[in-house]
């Protein structure tokens, strides 16, 4: 009786259990692929990263930018390099959510059945999200090009901020992810992430300066990573110091996606 050799297809791990570099590189890209597909069959799931931008800019702007600085055009280039460490927040949040529907659902049990790393269906989703994230950000400049805001560092600082912006807006979809991995239901992850978002936002100093805050609200922005985000994109965007809210912007990401990046793929393995 003849022995048969058989020979294991290139997507299953190798004989100790871990699935090779090369493999878990294709199962990202097919699996941002399915996301990004997800999108263009819903477009309307596109309508908060095209609407919040301009719905934020007209209503601060043009409701709140007399009453803060007097001036509405000396506002835009102080609110609108903020808004886009807020825009990244805020799309970043929803992806908890969206994951949450899918272990609901049973989407998630297909991919139990497949022989893929588990981190990569977690990092094609934070992939899909950054593309989300850029067009949010790139309606954001174009729409404040169009009310007259100047961008005196030009291209450059432009792109300095949106990189910025996305890597801690990515840094944040970790956290959010693992959200929607540990709450039982879609409800709870939106409502979990708005008792998050809402002081990191209005807490920090992206809508208005913290010289009229008192002295233990300022004290809380000091160390909001909003804060340093907005002040960062300010400097890249209008000129000005960058070593101190850079440096703390790059060492929030770091600290934030070496603690809920591990944590979120553990508990996603348990749960799939």
């Amino acid at each position: 009786m003849s022995t048969a050799t058989l020979t294991r297809p290139a997507a299953y791990p190798d004989a100790d259990g871990r699935t090779r570099l090369t493999d878990h590189l294709r199962h990202i890209g097919a699996l941002t692929r399915r996301n990004v597909m997800r999108i263009k069959a819903d477009p309307e799931s596109m309508f908060d990263a095209v609407a919040m931008p301009i719905i934020f800019t007209l209503l601060f702007v043009y409701v709140f930018g007399g009453a803060v600085s007097g001036n509405p055009q000396a506002y835009k280039q102080y609110l609108i390099p903020g808004l886009l460490g807020g825009t990244g927040i805020n799309l970043a949040m929803a992806v908890g959510t969206g994951l949450n529907s899918d272990l609901q659902t049973g989407v998630m049990d297909r991919f139990r059945s497949l022989p893929i790393g588990r981190a990569s269906v977690l990092i094609g989703k934070m992939l899909a999200e950054a593309g989300r994230g850029l067009v949010s950000f790139t309606i954001l400049i174009l729409f404040s090009l169009l009310l007259g805001m100047h961008f005196p560092t030009g291209l450059p600082g432009v792109l300095g901020a949106v990189g910025l912006s996305l890597l801690f807006g990515m840094s944040l979809v970790w956290v959010s992810m693992l959200l929607g991995l540990v709450l039982k239901s879609a409800q709870s992850v939106q409502g979990v992430g708005m008792l998050v978002l809402m002081p990191l936002q209005f807490g920090s100093s992206i809508f208005a300066p913290t010289s009229t805050m008192p002295a233990w609200l300022r004290a809380f922005t000091e160390y909001n990573p909003l804060s340093n985000l907005a002040d960062a994109c300010r400097s890249l965007i209008n000129g000005g110091p960058l070593t101190h809210s850079v440096g703390m912007v790059l060492g929030w990401s770091v600290l934030i996606t070496a603690i809920s990046a591990p944590l979120a793929v553990a508990r996603f393995r348990k749960r799939v």
